[in-house]
Parts: C-alpha cells; structure tokens; sequence
C-alpha cells in the first residue's frame, strides 16, 4: 500500500492556478468575454444579473475550454516554438489528462450556462467551440486559410452578447459580428508577421502568401479597410435596432484610421517592429470601439 501511495505522489500533477489560467489562456479568455459583454449592452433593454452573470461565466467556460482543447491537440507544435514551450501540457507541468478533463468540465458548465440563457446562445457557442478546435487548430499547419475558417468562431463573441440579450439573430448582431470578422484578419496577420519564424518552427501557416512580403502587407491593408467601413454602417440607419451616432461614427472612423495608417506603415517598413504597432493598435481598435459603441448607446 505505501508503495501505491508513493507511486502516486511521483506521479501526480499538481494543478496550479497559474498553470490553469494558463491552459485556458485567461488574459485572452477575459478580452473575448469583454466583446460579448459589449453586445449583451448593445442588445439589452433591461439589465437583468442574472442574463449577465450567466454569459459572462458561460462564455468564460467555453473559451477556456477552446484554448485547453487547442493546447491538447498542439503540445508536441507547442514544445517547439519559444513562445508556447512553456505552457503547461508541453512543459510537462500538467498532464495531457489533465488539461483534457479542464476543456471537457469547462465546456459542460458553459454550454449549460449558455443553455439556461437561451438555446440560440449555447447553439452560437457550441459552433464556436466546435469551429476553433476540429477546423481552425488543425488547419493552421495545412493552409493559410486557417485564418479565415478561424475568424468565424472569432467574429461570434460580439454577435454572441446582442443574442443573449435578445433571444434574436437578425441584421443586428449579424453586423456586430461582421465587424469582428474582418478585424482578425490584419490583427493575426500582425501577430503572425511578428511570431512568422517561431511559427515556422512548429509548421504553422499564418501569413496570406507564406512570406512578409508586400502582398501580406496589402491585404492587412484590404481588410482594415473594409473593416472600417463595416464599423460606420449603423450610422446610415439601416442595421436595425444597432445605431450609432454622427459623432461616434466619426470617431469609430479616425480610430480605424490610426489602425490604417499602422497597416501602410507595414507595407512600407515590412519589419517585425511596424507588426507589433499594428498589432498593438488592433487591439486598441476593437476594444475602443466597442466601448464608443456602448456609450453611445446610453447617452
């Protein structure tokens, strides 16, 4: 008995908080939660905490869950690349077991969560969950159009509050998620442009044409545009019960436009350190968008 005792303590894992928020990548895990908090106020006509606590928790869940099942599926790519060598699975900090059990609990209790919410939630959810793990993930090493297959369970989040809020997937939320759609394009390929060699490492195929060249730089250029475009539309009045206003459109647009002026530099520069500023201020963008989108809404 005190050799199975013994065995055991050699052999277990310990789960530590660190290396949970790690697997589920909780600083990302918190800036996707943040969008669909932002289409929950979009969409609602009254706060109800309840409705609240439940997306937060249930979307929570089930972007950790993506991230854990991603790590289980990439761990022997991760242990080759610097920037993911470290994680828990690759490490051998934690058990693939044990990270599997973390994404299959976490996605129970989101879907649930999301469930109790409305059904089309947990259904959107579902198909985001379903969408980064068994298309996008392992696509990355096949082609570059994984970055395309992965900015629709990307875009959801967004789209994903104004549908909890509503129990409604209409002109909408379908514009909420258009938004973020075209968004993840110049972001990734920001990300991608910086991490390039380290991802090769692992056979990842982010970039559009494979190299940092002036065709990768022109369509970040491309997308950023149309994103733009696509942020200002509900100022024209046609997007249903999603408004914005002629000042924060105008807003919306000088904020796309440092995001575009980031992008020509890129095209201009083609190095590693204009990727990070345009990386840097797509997340400004998003977030800062998001939230001119929700103070409008309530002045």
């Amino acid at each position: 008995m005190k050799t199975v005792v013994h065995t055991a303590k050699r052999f277990a894992i310990p789960v530590t908080f660190t290396d949970f928020k790690e697997v589920t990548k909780a600083g990302l895990t918190i800036s996707v939660v943040f969008s669909s908090i932002a289409g929950y106020l979009l969409g609602m006509v009254e706060f109800d905490w309840l409705s609240f606590f439940l997306l937060v928790f249930g979307g929570y869940c089930l972007v950790g869950a993506s991230n854990a099942y991603n790590q289980v599926i990439e761990k022997d790519l991760d242990a080759l690349m610097n920037r993911t060598k470290n994680r828990p699975v690759p490490s051998g900090r934690m058990s693939v077991n044990t990270a599997l059990g973390i994404a299959v609990v976490m996605t129970l209790f989101g879907l649930v969560a999301l469930y109790i919410l409305n059904p089309k939630t947990a259904m959107f959810g579902a198909i985001s969950l379903f969408l980064y793990t068994s298309a996008y993930t392992p696509l990355k090493t096949k082609t570059p159009l994984s970055v395309f297959v992965g900015a629709f369970p990307g875009a959801i989040p967004f789209m994903l509050g104004w549908v909890a809020a509503t129990n409604e997937f209409g002109i909408e939320p379908g514009t909420l998620f258009m938004i973020q759609f075209f968004w993840q394009f110049p972001h990734f390929w920001a990300l991608g442009w910086m991490l390039d060699e380290d991802y090769k490492k692992g056979g990842f195929k982010m970039l559009p044409t494979g190299k940092k060249d002036k065709g990768t730089a022109l369509q970040i250029i491309m997308y950023t545009f149309w994103m733009i475009i696509i942020s200002i539309i509900p100022v024209f009045g046609i997007t249903g019960r999603l408004h914005l206003s002629i000042p924060a459109a105008i807003l919306v647009f000088l904020l796309g436009l440092g995001m575009l002026f980031y992008a020509f530099r890129l095209y201009e520069k083609r190095d590693n350190k204009s990727a990070k500023r345009l990386m840097l201020a797509s997340v400004s963008y998003i977030t800062l968008m998001q939230l001119v989108y929700v103070v409008d809404k309530f002045i």
